[in-house]
């Protein structure tokens, strides 16, 4: 298959997931149903009836949001995995999504101590914060052992310690809270999509589109690290300056996807793996192929995750985690090396 054929297919089958998505739930909304508010929300839209608002205002926003999300975190999954030239590299794995997580967590405890209240972007702007300050922590420690020159051996290292630490902070939070604000904790760490609206989407849409086009500029740097650094280096190649540009679009992707959704994981995982058995580890296929096939994966999840206890809704992390970690493994045992 070409690489637009495959392009293609992932599109429509994102376009079906996306349409099964707005349709299923509590209240199934047919097609017409869509139609009529899409009409109505243009010419007339004091007349809308109750499911074609819960269309505009609740499935719709939920659907495109869960698009983008999927997209964001395949994209640094890519982009991780080829800074890393290891296939097991997941975007979180330098803090990000642990420091988001620990953002969120502070949020949650010590909220009204802090007396920090930005309306309904508290919680987001918290754990942006969160993700991004555990990211600089990991580069400015891999740094300062390197001797000002960031190994890529040191940042993995202490991305993981890094990590442990916010985990273990997020645990001690999640003592010392209250009974509610625990499992808003839990529940936040488990990842939903249950608080999407337009603002979020635009939010994260913008920040998607912006570092998937930055990604594609660095998808030649990329490649040619893929023939390690030192002949990287020799082709002109700054290591320390393409390291920080492709963190610093991986942070924007995970932390601002994750500040919405909570953390969602093996999306970034599992998404180039299948990819790089379709069609190779060219960077700019991989990170195109990403944006159809991260999205179309979250979608599957997030149906599942409506459909599975309904009326009830699981959180979305479990899903992704049941179904990625089987996928992954499989992945791993059929094949022994991707790059």
């Amino acid at each position: 298959m070409t690489n637009k054929s495959i392009y293609l297919t992932m599109a429509l089958l994102v376009l079906i997931a996306t349409i099964l998505s707005i349709v299923y739930g509590a209240v199934e909304i047919s097609i017409s149903e869509m139609s009529s508010a899409l009409n109505k929300w243009i010419n007339n839209p004091e007349n809308l009836n109750l499911n074609e608002r819960i269309f505009l205002e609740i499935r719709l926003p939920r659907a495109i949001l869960t698009l983008i999300v999927g997209s964001s975190l395949a994209v640094g999954g890519v982009l991780m995995q080829g800074l890393f030239l290891n296939p097991i590299v997941e975007p979180g794995l330098i803090g990000t999504s642990s420091g988001a997580a620990f953002g969120a967590a502070l949020y949650f405890t010590l909220g009204a101590v802090l007396d920090f209240n930005a309306g309904e972007w508290t919680l987001p702007i918290a754990a942006c914060l969160g993700g991004m300050l555990a990211t600089f922590i990991v580069f400015f420690l891999s740094e300062s052992s390197s001797r000002n020159k960031t190994s890529t051996i040191s940042l993995l290292l202490i991305g993981i310690a890094v990590n442990a630490l916010f985990l273990s902070g997020i645990g001690f939070l999640s003592y010392i809270a209250r009974d509610p604000q625990a499992r808003s904790i839990t529940f936040w760490n488990l990842g939903t999509l249950s608080g999407a609206n337009w603002h979020s989407v635009v939010i994260v849409g913008l920040t998607c589109v912006s570092c998937v086009l930055l990604g594609l500029k660095y998808a030649k740097q990329l490649n040619a690290l893929m023939l390690g650094e030192l002949e990287a280096g020799n082709l002109g190649i700054s290591i320390r300056s393409l390291k920080l540009k492709v963190l610093f679009v991986n942070v924007l992707l995970v932390s601002v996807a994750t500040a919405f959704t909570g953390v969602i994981g093996f999306v970034g995982l599992v998404v180039p793996h299948v990819l790089r058995l379709l069609k190779g580890s060219d960077t700019r296929y991989l990170i195109l192929g990403s944006v159809f096939m991260g999205a179309l994966l979250l979608s599957i999840a997030d149906i599942l995750a409506r459909l599975l206890l309904a009326p009830a809704e699981l959180p979305i992390g479990i899903v992704t985690t049941v179904v990625g970690a089987p996928i992954f493994i499989y992945l791993l045992r059929k094949n022994e090396y991707y790059f």
